[in-house]
């Protein structure tokens, strides 16, 4: 299979060695592009203004992966790779393995998941991978079930192109499975230090904590799901994987706005007498 790999933490990253490695011995044919360095919690952000960047990276992975570094975005290497660098479409785009989490909204920020949500946007299927403990420098395991998912995929193709998000619990104990889960919700107490550097310039250094996790049926519009949420999977050590799409559309209140929205359009038309 023809594999696309790309990362948010850069091409120096454990985790993506680790998984282009394990590809790469599963006989697939690895490309990466990634950045060139950190570009976590970049979302899905482009670069307009400036040119971007690549270099070759010899000797760093298994001697059959082609790795490319760049000086763009997680989302900007995938579309460089399928616009520009690659001779074929890939047959599918991995991203990861992160180090950390990207549970519930998390997936809104994460370059990671942007990664592999510009694959989907090209119709192809994506996997981002995720390694659920900071810090934690052990990737093997977390890369034998990448391979083992893309076996799956080649066995039993989706009948149109995923994005599936999958977080794997750090293997300081025994997994207890593997379960589909629907997006949950972590929202956090930002904190900004306030610092002066050595200038007497004023910055600001943002960091935060988990204040609370909800569970989505519990807000406006939540749908009732009998799945549990990828944040309370992880907890049970689960792997969970969970379907995404960048359909962000809140159908479940569209009969809430229609009033609103016709009563908006009625106060907007135009005037019935206007003025000769």
């Amino acid at each position: 299979m023809n594999i696309l790999i790309s990362n948010d933490d850069g091409i120096f990253a454990l985790g993506i060695r680790a998984l282009a490695n394990a590809c790469a011995e599963a006989g697939h044919q690895v490309t990466i592009v990634c950045p060139d360095r950190e570009r976590s919690a970049t979302g899905h952000g482009l670069t307009l203004q400036d040119p971007i960047r690549t270099e070759l990276v010899p000797n760093l992975f298994h001697p059959s992966v082609t790795a490319w570094a760049c000086s763009g975005t997680p989302a900007d290497c995938v579309k460089l790779a399928l616009g520009a660098l690659l001779d074929r479409k890939p047959d599918v785009v991995l991203s990861g393995i992160n180090h950390g989490p990207n549970l519930g909204t998390d997936v809104l920020y994460s370059g990671t998941v942007s990664a592999a949500m510009e694959g989907l946007l090209e119709d192809i299927p994506s996997f981002a991978f995720s390694l659920a403990k900071f810090g934690h420098l052990d990737f093997s395991a977390a890369a034998e079930f990448a391979v083992q998912a893309v076996a799956q995929l080649i066995a039993q193709p989706p009948a149109r192109p995923m994005l599936l998000n999958v977080n794997i619990p750090a293997p300081d104990g025994p997994i207890a499975g593997v379960q589909l889960t629907k997006l949950g919700f972590r929202r956090y107490h930002d904190l900004f230090e306030k610092r002066v550097d050595p200038r007497g310039r004023t910055y600001y250094w943002l960091s935060g904590e988990v204040l609370e996790e909800i569970d989505p049926e519990t807000m406006p519009g939540g749908q009732t799901s009998p799945l549990i949420t990828d944040v309370q999977g992880i907890r049970q050590n689960y792997i969970t994987l969970t379907p995404l799409h960048f359909n962000l559309t809140d159908w479940a209140e569209m009969p809430t706005w229609q009033p609103w929205i016709d009563r908006l359009a009625e106060s907007y038309g135009p005037d019935p007498n206007p003025a000769g």
